[in-house]
């Protein structure tokens, strides 16, 4: 997992960003806000394609029906995965990925575009065209931009799910249960059984598309040896065939690892809200949700600095600890 420090500091980049983007995302299809501990209802607008769930007032209900449902949805999408894999349904999964990619952007670009009359109209069809490039021709640039939308508008549905207005600490109870269940599958998945790196491998390689940041680079030994090949070779296919052999190194971070971070601030979002900052100038930030980014920022950021080349790491452990502490000094704050 150990890249230069330029590519880790861009993976770290894209991440931070992507939490910023979510943290909006989430406050603009939240159905309450909190400033200053002080609790009001808000006129926000329903997540398009039918993602707005009913309220469960009850606790017990939630626990007994709705968290369960979470889990069970999310083995069942990994089992799916795999039944495909042996079928080797690449064109089925290709399908599955453009149409959850086409309305998780859209669900982001809504929150993003100015409010008008026909903007979902315009978010579904940008959203069309990125999900098109993205998917059926590869386009490393549009891949890695719109993942910076994608996990965002996938947080906004899970936070709405989990974090009720009625009982805001049931939210932060399901997401410290749902970091702490990941953590341990993450872990499993890496570490014991291999079926992350495995599932890595066939998306890339099969189905063509890859859930998480995928960065290509070169190291220096090989960006003068493909110079020099381009100066040396006339043959063009000669070149080609040299040109593949030149190795080249792939930095790559899993959707999972940067959306279950957004998902954990936007309940905290939820949760404490905005304070305002009066040496500031009055304005107001969502401190807590901001210490749940660097939290989870500090997590990636020594599992990115301190591993091992050419070794694969379970992320979410580390981020799930950045997030917990950041988690419980908001709380020791009284945010």
């Amino acid at each position: 997992m150990k890249h230069t420090t330029k590519i880790t500091l861009i993976v770290l980049a894209m991440f931070v960003l992507t939490q910023l983007i979510g943290i909006y995302v989430v406050n603009y299809y939240s159905p309450t806000k909190v400033v200053d501990g002080v609790i009001t209802n808000t006129s926000a607008p329903k997540l398009p394609f039918g993602f707005e769930p009913g309220q469960v007032e009850q606790d017990i209900d939630f626990w007994r029906a709705v968290f369960p449902s979470l889990i069970f949805a999310f083995v069942i999408s990994v089992s799916i995965f795999f039944i495909l894999r042996k079928f080797r349904a690449e064109n089925f999964l290709r399908t599955w990925f453009f149409v959850v990619i086409l309305m998780t952007l859209t669900i982001s670009l809504l929150a993003i575009l100015p409010a008008w009359k026909y903007a979902l109209i315009l978010a579904f069809a940008i959203s069309l065209l990125l999900a098109f490039f993205k998917v059926y021709q590869r386009r490393i640039l549009i891949h890695n931009i719109t993942e910076l939308l994608v996990y965002p508008g996938i947080a906004a549905v899970f936070v709405a799910f989990i974090s009720s207005p009625t009982s805001l600490d049931r939210g932060v109870f399901a997401i410290i249960a749902l970091l702490a269940l990941i953590s341990a599958y993450d872990i499993w998945a890496v570490w014991h059984s291999g079926i992350m790196q495995k599932m890595a491998k066939y998306q890339m390689d099969k189905v063509k598309v890859f859930s998480g940041f995928f960065i290509p680079y070169m190291s220096k030994q090989a960006k003068l040896q493909l110079m020099h090949l381009k100066k040396s070779t006339k043959n063009k296919k000669l070149k080609e065939q040299e040109c593949k052999k030149i190795k080249v190194n792939v930095a790559i971070l899993g959707g999972g690892d940067v959306v279950f971070p957004i998902i954990a601030s936007g309940v905290i979002l939820r949760k404490f809200g905005f304070t305002t900052i009066s040496w500031l100038g009055g304005i107001q930030l969502p401190i807590a949700s901001l210490l749940v980014v660097l939290g989870a920022t500090l997590g990636l950021g020594f599992l990115l600095f301190f591993s091992e080349k050419k070794k694969f790491y379970p992320a979410m452990p580390y981020i799930s600890t950045g997030i917990l502490f950041a988690i419980g000094l908001s709380y020791l704050l009284g945010l």
